[in-house]
């Protein structure tokens, strides 16, 4: 949470931050970012595998085949709060947020891109890293999937997504949220490279050994 907070208010929102200090701590107004809560996860897994002595790949194997089923859960509340909408769209299945900015003074349909997400970094995200995790794999290869999916999905759901209104299109033709992808799918793909290399096949983890849902 702590990192998911930090990471908006420097990636997102620091100049009003700067200016209103005492408005960090107000989460009630919103404001997190996945990519700072994925950095706090992060730190907070090399803590606990520093303190356990569990190496932070294998822990990391056993955590993220069902990380996407939070993702699933955390869009489809974007969904319900009316927020993070998409851009406006002509599509059939296009919908009316009303907190949304106005278009010439009127209210238009927009993407439903919160269920996009919900259904591509959740749903097939889950389903690709679950039938993964029933077969032996080398140690680390999970991890670098779910990093190198994650960041070719988000960047494709940028596409549908309206950007934050304080940041807008970054030089007129990218994201914020597409810029910090871009990392996790250098950092995955270095880390599945890396992994196949040393080619130690890590024991599955799903349900066959109830690791992950006992």
């Amino acid at each position: 949470m702590l990192g998911g907070r930090l990471g908006y208010v420097l990636f997102y929102n620091l100049p009003y931050y700067l200016h209103h200090p005492v408005a960090i701590v107000a989460v009630w107004d919103g404001g997190m970012s996945f990519h700072g809560g994925l950095i706090g996860v992060t730190i907070g897994g090399l803590l606990f595998s520093r303190k356990t002595g569990i190496r932070f790949l294998s822990l990391s194997d056993l955590v993220v085949p069902v990380a996407p089923l939070g993702l699933f859960l955390g869009r489809l509340g974007n969904f319900i709060n009316g927020e993070l909408w998409g851009r406006p769209a002509n599509v059939p299945w296009a919908m009316i947020f009303p907190r949304a900015p106005l278009v010439h003074g009127m209210m238009v349909p927009r993407h439903p891109s919160q269920l996009y997400e919900a259904a591509l970094e959740g749903l097939v995200l889950f389903a690709v890293l679950w039938t993964m995790a029933q077969k032996r794999r080398p140690e680390g290869v999970l991890l670098g999937t779910f990093l190198t999916l994650y960041g070719l999905f988000r960047c494709l759901m940028e596409s549908f997504r309206q950007p934050d209104q304080q940041l807008g299109y970054i030089g007129g033709v990218i994201t914020m949220g597409q810029i910090l992808s871009v990392p996790m799918i250098l950092i995955g793909l270095g880390i599945i490279i890396w992994a196949l290399r040393r080619a130690h096949p890590a024991p599955a983890t799903a349900s066959s050994k109830g690791i992950l849902h006992g």
